[in-house]
């Protein structure tokens, strides 16, 4: 009983936070707090439609998702376990009539006991074949639902595992025509059994109210040997074995990962009215022992929930993922995990671009706030926020194959930082302007007194400017536009300097053309300062986007490595399932049937290799690599942001 104790001691203890910067972490936390199940998926009327309530709530649950969902005739015991797995003793509805309780799918959303920063999302499914509904159409969906949407499917009967309880399972030869891998553009031969290994969940096979003994031949079998022995094929071809063999070889082949359990009834038949107020005393101790084993093997063994692809599964992405497939079947179509990845992939990555964004956005404020900068600096931060959104969105997204959200997020980023580098430019030439206004606040007024207008007046105007521009050289914190706003500012004031040389009675005609010369010379000098300024910025921007480009470029990779090794333990899981299979259909004598199979696994493994070969890489990466690593897309890169920014008027 030890997990079960230690996940409802966990739900009850209070939240304590003793920093402020917890917040954010205790507000996630209790975003995944469901203090009861709700409705997700309702079947009124023979149609499905989704709960708004419950998506906006998954809406919420950032982090990776374990979901476990329970199918099985109606009336078997099957929202009890769920509350088991909640930690609960109550809370999916428990009916003590032949009435089904539960009608749709519900769901109940709470913290993984074992695993931090992980949900375990939990679904209690509405009994299949329940005779007050008449019309079953539905439950055939409602069970491939719970396929779609789980990491672990646990089915639920009462009694034994013989011929009539796996006949009853009938939904799993369905599976084939209720759900489709590719698209119909990509489906250009007939589906493998094998890729559907790859997607379906783990199956658990739940016994209520077993009394026989774990017995073959007179000897002691596992609960996992006791399933197998119900799985077993039988040899022939006439229509009779045909059909025995079809449930149980769709077990066999959907879901190659099974377990079992068997429960002793928990309690006498008069407190079974009342089962979910008994306390644990007042049930059976080898039941509870059961229970126990059962909810330690979901909470260990059942995996996240993963997309086509190996793609880690939230609860914002579960949400969505329920309305792609409830809308898909209540337009009639059936399923297709390609299509529905497909558009998973465009909604999150969308959503991928504005929150790597933000992340830009958000750093560069900081520096906005101290405009105006130097280049290096405002280059410098621009780099490094960029990377960091460029993290942030290889970190949600998935499937961009093309790359064209990571191109909008760029695209994005550059418009930002031209506008930040326009007012950047616009905070350095209020502030130089304002630094020259003050600075020659005292030379306009002795202009005005007219102490430049008497004999030697040209010398004392030039040394008196020299020394202002001297000390506006040395002020710091001016920003990119130093130097252009102090020429603009001198070649205004050249002719008020003309004014006074020419005035000047001290001068003579041959002094008033050297000093005339040497002011052409050093209005020259400064526009070279100028130039010298424009030349340093623009080799500081192709060396920054430059970088940039390749930091981008080591991300993708990392991406692409990150996403293939995913894909290579989705197909390393399937490869030992089949072999597992292929063993078990050999020892029997099946030989054709292991060959199939053996089939089956040298396609997996030559798609494996394909994907691991450096061909595949060079194939998939190269084009971008090239693209990214080309100098001149920088040199071009630069020359459209200097092309966007305005040209002050100074």
């Amino acid at each position: 009983m030890l997990c079960l104790q230690v996940f409802t001691h966990c739900l009850q203890q209070p939240i304590i936070f003793s920093k402020q910067e917890d917040l954010e972490r205790v507000s996630m936390s209790n975003s995944r707090l469901m203090p009861s199940p709700i409705c997700l998926v309702e079947n009124v009327n023979d149609s499905l439609c989704v709960c708004k309530g419950a998506i906006e709530f998954l809406s919420r649950i950032k982090e990776p998702v374990v979901v476990v969902s329970v199918v099985g005739l109606y009336r078997t015991g099957k929202s009890y376990l769920m509350n088991r797995l909640a930690g609960q003793q109550s809370g999916f509805a428990l009916g003590n009539t032949i009435e089904s309780k539960t009608k749709g799918i519900w769901m109940w959303c709470v913290p993984h006991p074992y695993k931090e920063g992980h949900t375990l999302v939990l679904l209690d499914t509405e009994g299949l074949g329940d005779v007050d509904k008449g019309d079953s159409k539905n439950d055939g969906w409602i069970f491939c639902l719970a396929v779609l949407l789980s990491s672990t499917l646990v089915y639920n009967s009462r009694g034994t595992i013989n011929n009539d309880a796996v006949e009853k399972l009938h939904y799993v030869s369905e599976l084939a025509e209720k759900i489709k891998i590719r698209s119909a553009e990509a489906a250009e031969e007939e589906e493998e059994d094998s890729k559907y290994v790859i997607f379906f969940p783990s199956f658990i096979w739940v016994v209520r109210d077993f009394t026989l003994k774990l017995e073959i031949d007179g000897k002691k079998v596992t609960e996992d040997e006791y399933l197998e022995f119900a799985l077993q094929l039988k040899k022939g071809v006439n229509k009779k074995i045909s059909d025995y063999n079809l449930p149980r070889q769709c077990i066999r082949t959907y879901f190659p990962s099974r377990n079992c359990f068997v429960f002793p009834s928990p309690a006498s038949p008069e407190k079974m009215t009342h089962l979910e107020s008994l306390k644990e005393w007042d049930l059976v101790p080898d039941f509870l022992e059961v229970t126990d084993r059962f909810c330690d093997h979901v909470f260990h063994k059942s995996f996240v929930k993963t997309l086509k692809g190996g793609h880690k599964v939230t609860g914002k992405l579960l949400g969505n993922l329920v309305q792609i497939y409830v809308d898909t079947i209540s337009s009639g179509k059936v399923p297709c995990l390609d299509n529905a990845v497909v558009t998973l992939a465009n909604l999150e990555n969308q959503a991928a671009v504005q929150e790597a964004l933000k992340v830009y956005q958000s750093g560069m404020e900081v520096v906005k706030n101290k405009f105006p900068v130097s280049m290096d600096d405002i280059s410098s931060e621009h780099q490094k926020f960029s990377s960091l959104a460029t993290a942030e969105f290889m970190k949600r997204s998935f499937k961009d194959e093309k790359r064209e959200y990571l191109t909008k997020l760029v695209e994005k980023i550059d418009i930002c930082y031209i506008d930040l580098r326009k007012e950047n430019e616009m905070a350095s030439e209020r502030k130089c302007r304002d630094l020259l206004k003050n600075l020659f606040s005292d030379m306009n007024k002795q202009l005005q007194n007219g102490e430049y207008s008497q004999s030697g007046g040209y010398e004392l105007y030039c040394r008196d400017r020299d020394a202002i521009v001297e000390q506006y050289r040395r002020e710091p914190n001016k920003g990119v536009l130093a130097e252009a706003v102090l020429n603009e500012f001198l070649n205004e004031r050249g002719a008020e300097a003309n004014s006074i040389l020419y005035t000047d009675t001290k001068l003579t005609e041959n002094n008033r053309k050297i000093q005339e010369e040497k002011e052409k010379n050093a209005l020259l000098k400064q526009k070279c300062k100028e130039e010298e300024e424009k030349r340093i910025e623009s080799e500081r921007m192709i060396h920054a986007e430059r970088e940039r480009q390749e930091d981008r470029m080591r991300q993708m990779e990392e991406k692409f490595k990150q996403e293939l090794e995913q894909q290579q333990q989705e197909m390393d899981r399937a490869i030992e399932s089949k072999l597992k299979e292929r063993k078990e259909l050999l020892n029997k004598g099946f030989r054709e049937k292991a060959d199939l199979i053996d089939e089956e696994i040298n396609n997996i493994k030559k798609e494996k290799e394909e994907k691991s070969s450096g061909s595949f890489m060079k194939e998939y990466m190269m084009p971008i690599v090239e693209a990214v690593k080309e100098v001149l897309p920088a040199i071009l890169q630069y020359k459209m942001m200097t092309k966007g920014l305005k040209k002050y008027p100074l």
